[in-house]
């Protein structure tokens, strides 16, 4: 677990959670004792106990994928809080959607503001939160390159959704994925501007945008 203090922000990152290693993220009003969860993998019990003293007013979702909504039932038992989703993720029923995530939605913690960014690529309504000078990126942006995608096509959509809605942040924002590590957007630049000056096969897909 790794704590984040920004003036009356607290940004906590609670991982490796479960077989996949997943982080799971609150983000925390101290002041006011309210808090959102980004994600909810297996293992969410840890997360839980990090939210000893807190009001949790949303849960919000990167994207889909199983190992993110795992514990979705625990989670939300536990802080009867809204789940934030885009309507474009269709892994999860509609019924377990409370609030529908379109881009530049600002969600309201306390007296922070969470805006979403919407990031196609890695699935269709994949999804970044920007709070102050951080963003948690999920499965979009790592060190070292973006999620995983299935297709070509995928992989040019999280490309300009990546260069496009999140190359627009200052150098220094720190991004926190869905698993492993931090790095940051300029970090990130660098990354791409090398992988953009060589050649590649005509339609790459998988795990790309790599160094070396």
């Amino acid at each position: 677990m790794q704590t984040y203090d920004d003036g009356f922000l607290r940004l906590v990152r609670v991982g490796p959670l479960g077989p996949y290693a997943n982080n799971a993220y609150i983000i925390a009003d101290g002041d006011r004792g309210e808090a959102a969860v980004v994600d909810m993998p297996v293992g969410s019990e840890e997360l839980l106990e990090a939210l000893a003293g807190l009001r949790v007013t949303a849960i919000l979702l990167t994207h889909s994928h199983p190992d993110h909504i795992a514990a979705y039932d625990l989670v939300k038992g536990a802080t009867g809080a809204p789940v934030f989703c885009h309507p474009a993720e269709e892994m999860l029923p509609a019924e377990r959607i409370d609030q529908s995530l379109v881009d530049s939605r600002e969600i309201q913690v306390g007296g922070l503001s969470v805006r979403a960014i919407h990031t196609p690529g890695h699935t269709p309504g994949s999804t970044c939160f920007l709070v102050g000078r951080y963003l948690i990126s999920g499965d979009t942006i790592f060190p070292g390159g973006p999620g995983h995608t299935n297709s070509p096509q995928e992989l040019q959509q999280i490309i300009q959704a990546i260069t496009q809605r999140l190359y627009v942040l200052p150098d220094d924002t720190l991004v926190l994925p869905g698993h492993g590590d931090s790095t940051t957007i300029g970090r990130s630049k660098q990354e791409y501007a090398a992988f953009a000056c060589r050649a590649h096969p005509p339609d790459p897909c998988g795990d790309v945008l790599r160094e070396g």
